[in-house]
């Protein structure tokens, strides 16, 4: 795996307590998005579909870093959005690492070549940059030319000033397992730390939505994929072993959101990374008050196809603490490409979509309005 042996013992002994508290939902991983403004417009995305009045807000280094606090997960991503278009992203960066988080920021690189001198190399730090695939096929996912060499040349010059960088690949339906085995293999050779795998997730409000995978089509993709790869083992994944042996259809879990919270401009989105069904004001109301077993496949129609990392890694990473001889097992030899795969978790009995992104736009758009006609107390 391509983890650094520090941040492994760390989230181990950070589990490790969770359990010996007795506590049974935790997080591993704050979501941190402290904008929703990106500079691409990709059609997979269903995280960039606001009005300009919530596109334009953000999070402040003080709201960010109490979040942090609030939430005391081991692991800080931000994402968004493009969170290099954020003024205070270095003061965040600094303030998280300073509390010894291990931080990864999510970038589409545009940036990163103007702002990178802002920011400085440690073992806490990580560059996540997107790439979903070859140039013909990362362009193609970001709906605009140019993107991937530009990509390119920002991953060689951050991992020239000896920062840790890994690269974030989102597949969809069409993709082929020979390109992107022979992808894998090109980036590795670029010199990076690791590769973070996902299918996509069918955003209610993304431009496309012709292109999500089901859960069969998705297991046999990353089948063929890992096949290539000797199970995976010729590439550095910068994820659990038994996660990506569930991508590949050999587990069966249950997500557990809760292991990577996220917090937005509009508070503690519920109830997790990808779908946002309402927001609580702190970090003990989401963990509290969500009704948790609402959702996940098998519960709620738009989980049915989900097999992201933002839900299943944190349920792979308590199968490992559990069971460490299985999770030695599966990095030893490899993601399983040929057995019988796990059951899948029958879907009868979950309750059909709810359709409330619009509402919880208005609602917001609403917030806003009153916050810049009340009265400012000084």
């Amino acid at each position: 795996m391509g983890i650094p042996v520090r941040q492994v013992v760390s989230i181990g002994s950070y589990i490790l307590r969770q359990h010996l508290a007795g506590r049974k939902r935790y997080p591993l991983v704050l979501m941190l998005e402290p904008l929703f403004r990106c500079n691409l417009a990709c059609a997979g995305c269903g995280k960039i579909d606001y009005p300009d009045a919530i596109l334009n807000k953000r999070l402040s280094v003080e709201d960010c870093l109490a979040a942090v606090d609030e939430c005391g997960a081991p692991v800080v991503v931000l994402a968004g959005g493009e969170p290099l278009l954020h003024k205070g992203l270095p003061q965040i960066v600094a303030g998280a690492i300073a509390r010894r988080k291990f931080v990864v920021v999510c970038t589409n690189a545009l940036l990163l070549e103007k702002k990178i001198d802002q920011y400085r190399p440690s073992p806490y730090f990580t560059w996540s940059i997107h790439l979903d695939g070859d140039e013909e096929m990362h362009d193609r996912s970001v709906c605009q030319e140019g993107v991937y060499n530009r990509a390119v040349a920002a991953l060689r010059l951050a991992r020239a000033k000896g920062f840790r960088v890994t690269i974030n690949c989102t597949f969809f339906k069409g993709a082929d397992p020979e390109r992107v085995a022979a992808f894998f293999d090109s980036v590795m050779g670029l010199g990076i730390d690791g590769i973070t795998v996902s299918p996509g997730y069918a955003y209610e409000r993304a431009p496309d939505q012709q292109h999500f995978l089901n859960r069969k089509v998705t297991k046999e993709l990353f089948r063929d994929i890992f096949r290539r790869g000797r199970g995976g083992k010729r590439w550095a994944f910068n994820q659990s072993a038994l996660f990506l042996d569930f991508l590949a259809g050999n587990q069966t879990y249950h997500c557990t959101p809760w292991g990577n919270p996220t917090r937005t401009v509009f508070g503690w989105q519920r109830p997790c990374y990808l779908l946002g069904e309402g927001y609580a004001a702190t970090y003990r109301e989401l963990m509290e008050e969500t009704d948790w077993d609402a959702y996940g496949t098998g519960h709620y129609e738009k989980c049915a196809d989900c097999m992201v990392h933002s839900g299943y890694e944190a349920s792979a990473v308590l199968d490992t603490v559990q069971r460490p001889w299985k999770a030695a097992w599966t990095a030893l030899r490899g993601v399983g490409t040929e057995r019988p795969m796990a059951p899948e978790i029958p879907l009868g009995e979950q309750r059909p979509a709810q359709f409330v992104f619009s509402r919880n736009v208005a609602e917001r758009l609403a917030e806003a309005g009153e916050s810049k006609t009340r009265p400012q107390k000084h």
